[in-house]
């Protein structure tokens, strides 16, 4: 096992662990603005994807099936749910995209705000080595944000964002509003194509007959297999919230340290809330987080850029320290 000292010998033994620039306290909230947007190739390209595969299928929805259709109560009925749904699914995914998740304030783990925490003997608190911050109970540390997040479930390619405490209901709705224009999608392409069937393919479509068959199998391909996906991420992330357990903690078999709030107070709190309409608008804002008492915090009690005559000082206020797993 690792004591304390030898935990503290071994950062000091480490060059990149000695560059102060690392640790230098995190610029002002005013200069660097409120807009949240991770700069990642991947995932840029995935949530350009995601976009371009919607408005795909609302042009087939539109001018393929809905347009050509001699009802015109059918056309308009499904074309309004249609766009609706599909403006939810992309805003939910703007906001997913474009939130905070839980970022942890970057660089702030300094021997001056360490000291502010007054921390109490045997107090277990964390340090992540590769962001320098201060680490609350159940954050993880992103490698594509780089960034430590709190209640990081995980991070998801086609929001180009991570799924965390202040995001994870628009992930929710996204991947619910999603599940839906796809199964809409399914169903109306059922029914044209048996609408073709018995009509004759030119006054069907205002496509030719092949382009329509060939646009009708895309969509038919993309609706069945965005369904079937975000159905699944949808259950995984409704069953989190109700266990009060991220995917890293359920991955990792984690055993909860934490007081849970499971159930229906677990989606009141993911949800900002009481049950209500809001639940389902990615533009309310969620005002009911409760921010985790001081005692919870978790972060190694040190900055890496302590003398060896500092280390020794804060070993002797009996702090406990403990080995990172990540």
């Amino acid at each position: 096992m690792i004591t304390p000292v030898h935990r503290y010998r071994d950062i000091e033994r480490k060059p990149e662990y000695l560059q102060p620039e690392k640790c230098v306290p995190p610029p002002s909230r005013t200069s660097l603005g409120t807009m949240w947007f991770i700069r990642d190739g991947c995932g840029i390209a995935c949530a350009v994807v995601t976009w371009m595969l919607v408005f795909y299928a609302d042009f087939v929805v539109l001018l393929v099936m809905l347009v050509p259709s001699r009802d015109y109560v059918y056309s308009v009925i499904n074309g309004t749910l249609f766009n609706t749904l599909a403006f939810f699914a992309l805003a939910s995914h703007f906001r997913a995209m474009l939130t905070d998740p839980g970022a942890v304030p970057k660089g702030n783990a300094t021997k001056e705000f360490i000291e502010s925490l007054q921390l109490k003997p045997g107090q277990v608190v964390y340090k992540c080595p590769k962001c320098c911050s201060i680490k609350p109970d159940r954050a993880h540390h992103c490698s594509v944000c780089k960034r430590c997040i709190r209640k990081m479930d995980h991070h998801c390619p086609w929001v180009n964002n991570c799924v965390g405490e202040n995001n994870q209901k628009y992930f929710v709705l996204f991947t619910m509003y999603i599940a839906l224009i796809s199964l809409h999608a399914l169903i109306m392409v059922g029914f044209h194509f048996l609408y073709c069937f018995e009509e004759d393919w030119t006054k069907c479509s205002s496509f030719s007959p092949p382009t329509t068959v060939i646009l009708l199998i895309l969509l038919c391909f993309e609706a069945l297999l965005f369904l079937i996906f975000t159905s699944v991420m949808f259950g995984t992330q409704v069953h989190s919230i109700c266990t009060d357990e991220t995917g890293i903690e359920r991955l990792k078999n984690q055993k909860p340290t934490w007081e849970k709030i499971s159930g229906w107070e677990g989606m009141k709190l993911a949800f900002g809330g009481a049950f209500s309409l809001g639940w389902f608008n990615p533009f309310s804002n969620l005002d009911c987080k409760s921010p985790a008492p001081a005692e919870a915090v978790a972060a190694a009690p040190v900055s890496e850029i302590m003398t060896q005559e500092e280390i020794e000082q804060f070993l002797a206020r009996d702090v406990a320290v403990q080995m990172l797993h990540e």
